[in-house]
């Protein structure tokens, strides 16, 4: 399986299992508690957008995944959306070694 449908598939369980947190503002708050453990933002993402997560993310230490566009985390999750967070540690340590 290659890393992106891996990705996807991952983005999509983690999806179902309650572990990501979605919409700017939850996402920005969840990053600044230190509970957003990986970021997923869109390629396609604002610049404002995109300038305010990679900020947030690279000042947080959090790691960033941004090789997916709008339409396609959209359908990972089911939902439109821009910026997903991973709120879970072993989701995050998964998808960190995918995305290397």
């Amino acid at each position: 399986m290659t890393n992106y449908k891996q990705t996807l598939n991952l983005l999509g369980i983690a999806r179902r299992a309650g572990k990501i947190v979605t919409g700017e503002s939850l996402v920005l708050n969840g990053i600044r508690h230190q509970q957003v453990q990986f970021l997923f933002l869109a390629s396609d993402a604002g610049a404002a957008t995109a300038k305010r997560f990679l900020d947030k993310s690279r000042f947080y230490a959090v790691p960033v995944n941004n090789d997916l566009n709008k339409s396609e985390l959209s359908a990972a999750i089911g939902q439109p959306r821009t910026v997903i967070g991973i709120i879970d540690q072993g989701f995050a340590r998964k998808l960190n070694e995918i995305n290397k």
